[in-house]
């Protein structure tokens, strides 16, 4: 693989972690450490989970006649890896007075990473700098410093042995007596502590050699680490290295990668090195967003992106099945059937044992593994599976009862009808129709119909105002409020600008994509093309690398105008990901994606990882910032190389890989203006259009106190039980037909009481329900205008 030269510049020492990693990396063995690399050296080294970092970083000062240089602060290095898909990185630092080459292996058997080392210059001595931050944490950390460096804290320790020793050592406090303090204040290594306990400490160590091999050894006890080190360094540098090699060059011939340039390839090739590098080998089939944590260097959280999205973990799934890897995709789905919950729901994310980090619900979430298993079906890898059907019951009574309004949003920051959440709903009960009963299935294909007809009510606003603006007759809004919050004349909160509001009208995203993407739509739709239209000239940037875009209008998520990091408050980046998005409608109105995976290739770091965002201000050299390449967010995103592969596998395949058989078999046989509305309190409707049954319907039973055209030939009827548990009256067309309004309120028959409201649904030809939706939206325009 090509050598490339990482920016140059004055560095920052970090306070906690780096964000954007030069490199991720792992052994495909029973070792279970997983390393990153980040300014040229060892950053976090996760273990026994890839929830768990365990120290902060791993790096190195040179010191000689003309001073003392810390390799990460000098940032001047270039970093390589023997082939495309074998994640061996081999960095080379220079400065002024030395030159300083690292090789960095996991050993696959052992829970040990070795770092080789050579050193040259004139009269140079090598110091490796340590900063353990056992169990995730910097607090109540304990070191010593003797023939090897050491650190603990229940249940996790750490030792890092020379094969030529130390030939002087420390432990100190970070800030006050550790060993990059004493060079700081000192010129050299003066301090020789013994011992630090009970805080943030670091470990200096000083080589007695300029050439060799650190062993850093992970354990539940120091023995046990210690062992670990000297048993990898027994067996040798080289064997470990061969064995790591040959561990990944049989992987690799396994990938499905479609034709392309090279360049597109090579990068396909890593994006697949990447997924596999973040899955997790204690729970097979957990995958963490990220080995980082965004904006690291001002945080010290303990989440980061170390975490289970079921989301991003099915959205690999996805991408790894693109390229042949049907066995993780399996046991991915395996994974989220391990921590559903008992409600049907999933957590917004986990550890990968499982263990909730955050615990909202995003109904995209509660959709997505029911997509995959679909997936796997329509290919036949779901033989041998248990718990399937049990998960898709669980998941889809869920939606049914709690859809389609999501407590979150993809972005995890707003309530409401989002078009992608909505799709990955409507895809998901329809693929969920596959493995259930006659009777449930129609109930779920019912409404998923009845909610894809919703979409443009809930999300899709005629007029408005950027319709003018951009000569268009309407557009898909980022995401719809419920009808309680106003619906489309609502407001929503912007999440990372405080106390910020807009109307939902004019906020732009591009989740309406998903709608085609997922078949919903047609890519040509005269309402997507309208939002494409709009959406690429608020939120498209230009960089000199290509093309990103903005999440939505007004995002705060990202770097000040200034750089300074993202704090709660800030300015929303460009995210090469949505340019995959893209890419995909690009596809599906035939035209050749390859320049948006071009694009994608070159907006990456110094190694080809795809970061979440990338800089799309000025320059910004003292703060690292160059358009067009990765801000202080995370780097690499797994999401981000999923979109790359899918669009990859799309390009070859001529459609995208989450388009579901059963969905476009369903909506063949579906009879265009027929069906039934599903009546609920939280998504009520006044105007029915015609030719629909109607289904009022809640969660309990109750008693339908109903009339017609002023409450006259009043009379009750007893809700009948549906599928998942639910309750329900229908009134069929014919009955309907030649009515004007139906009048009615509701009896709780568990709780003896009325329900206290009135309600009236006008049965009304489907061109005068348009008429009186155009008028409502006509008359919310002066509030609008206002705004």
């Amino acid at each position: 693989m090509p050598v490339v030269i990482a920016p140059g510049g004055p560095g920052s020492r970090p306070t906690w972690t780096s964000s954007a990693k030069d490199m991720v990396t792992t052994a495909l063995g029973t070792s279970r450490v997983w390393v990153t690399l980040g300014y040229g050296i060892l950053n976090e080294v996760y273990w026994p989970a890839t929830g768990l970092p365990q120290i902060r970083d791993l790096g190195f000062i040179v010191a000689g006649p003309s001073g003392w240089f810390e390799v990460k602060r000098v940032n001047r290095y270039q970093i390589s890896m023997p082939d495309d898909w074998v994640p061996l990185p081999q960095v080379t630092h220079r400065g002024d007075c030395y030159r300083l080459m690292i090789e960095v292996v996991p050993d696959p058997r052992r829970d040990v990473v070795l770092i080789s080392y050579r050193l040259t210059g004139d009269d140079v001595t090598l110091y490796a700098l340590l900063a353990p931050h056992l169990s995730n944490s910097g607090e109540h950390n304990n070191a010593r410093a003797a023939g090897d460096l050491t650190a603990w804290k229940e249940p996790a320790a750490l030792c890092l042995f020379s094969d030529c020793g130390f030939s002087r050592s420390s432990a100190g406090y970070v800030g006050a007596s550790d060993g990059w303090q004493d060079f700081s204040r000192n010129g050299r290594m003066t301090w020789e502590y013994g011992e630090a306990i009970d805080g943030n400490v670091a470990l200096l160590g000083e080589l007695t050699a300029t050439q060799g091999t650190l062993a850093l050894g992970f354990s539940d006890t120091i023995v046990g680490a210690r062992t670990n080190a000297r048993s990898s360094l027994s067996e040798g540098c080289h064997s470990i290295r061969q064995r790591f090699i040959e561990g990944w060059q049989q992987w690799g011939k396994t990938l499905d990668i479609p034709d392309a340039p090279a360049d597109i390839r090579r990068e396909a090739y890593l994006s697949a090195v990447v997924l596999k590098v973040h899955q997790d080998r204690a729970y097979p089939g957990s995958i963490v967003a990220s080995l980082s944590v965004p904006w690291g260097n001002s945080t010290d959280s303990i989440g980061g992106y170390h975490l289970v999205w079921p989301r991003d973990c099915v959205e690999a799934g996805l991408a790894l099945l693109g390229v042949g890897q049907i066995d993780d995709a399996r046991s991915m789905l395996s994974y989220l059937i391990a921590i559903q919950n008992q409600d049907g729901s999933w957590n917004q994310n986990c550890f990968p044992d499982g263990r909730p980090f955050w615990v909202g619900i995003q109904l995209d979430e509660v959709g997505f593994p029911i997509i995959l298993a679909a997936k796997l079906a329509e290919q036949d890898a779901l033989r041998g599976l248990g718990g399937v059907g049990a998960m898709i019951r669980r998941a889809v009574s869920y939606l049914v009862h709690n859809g389609p309004i999501s407590p979150q949003d993809r972005w995890e920051e707003n309530s409401g009808i989002s078009p992608f959440t909505l799709a990955i709903e409507i895809v998901a009960l329809i693929g969920a129709a596959e493995f259930l009963g006659a009777h449930d299935r129609d109930y779920l294909l019912s409404l998923a119909d009845y909610w894809n007809e919703r979409i443009e009510e809930w999300t899709y606003v005629s007029g408005g105002p950027f319709a003018f603006q951009y000569g268009v007759d309407g557009y898909y809004v980022r995401i719809g409020p419920a009808a309680v919050q106003g619906g489309l004349c609502g407001r929503v909160n912007v999440t990372n600008r405080w106390g910020h509001s807009m109307s939902a009208i004019t906020l732009i995203g591009m989740e309406y994509l998903h709608l085609p993407r997922l078949g919903l739509r047609s890519p040509d739709d005269r309402r997507i093309q309208n939002t494409s239209k709009i959406a690429d000239a608020l939120l498209q940037v230009e960089t000199p690398l290509g093309i990103a875009y903005h999440r939505y209008n007004e995002d705060g998520y990202g770097e000040h105008a200034d750089g300074s990091p993202y704090d709660g408050n800030g300015i929303g980046r460009a995210w090469p990901l949505l340019t995959g998005e893209r890419g995909h409608l690009e596809l599906q109105l035939g035209r050749d994606p390859l320049p948006y995976l071009q694009m994608m290739t070159r907006m990456t770091g110094p190694t080809g990882l795809i970061p979440e965002q990338v800089w799309d201000g000025p320059p910004l050299p003292k703060r690292g910032l160059e358009p067009g390449k990765p801000t202080g967010g995370a780097m690499p995103l797994v999401w981000a190389h999923a979109e790359f592969l899918k669009l990859l596998r799309a390009r070859r395949e001529k459609q995208p890989i989450e388009l579901l058989n059963s969905l476009e078999k369903h909506l063949r046989r579906k009879i265009a203006k027929v069906g039934t509305w599903h009546w609920r309190t939280d998504t009520p409707f006044d105007a029915l259009p015609a030719n629909r049954d109607l289904l009022i319907e809640m969660e309990s039973p109750f008693v339908l106190h109903m009339g017609f055209d002023g409450w006259k030939a009043v009379e009750d009827r007893s809700s009948a039980r549906l599928p998942f548990g639910r309750h329900g009256v229908r009134l069929g067309k014919d009955e309907l037909a030649g009515k004007r309004l139906l009048d009615f309120t509701r009896y709780f028959s568990r709780d003896s009481k009325w329900e206290g409201n009135d309600y009236h649904v006008w049965i009304a030809p489907e061109q005068q329900r348009q008429d009186r939706c155009a008028r409502e939206v006509e008359n919310s325009r002066g509030e609008r205008r206002e705004h």
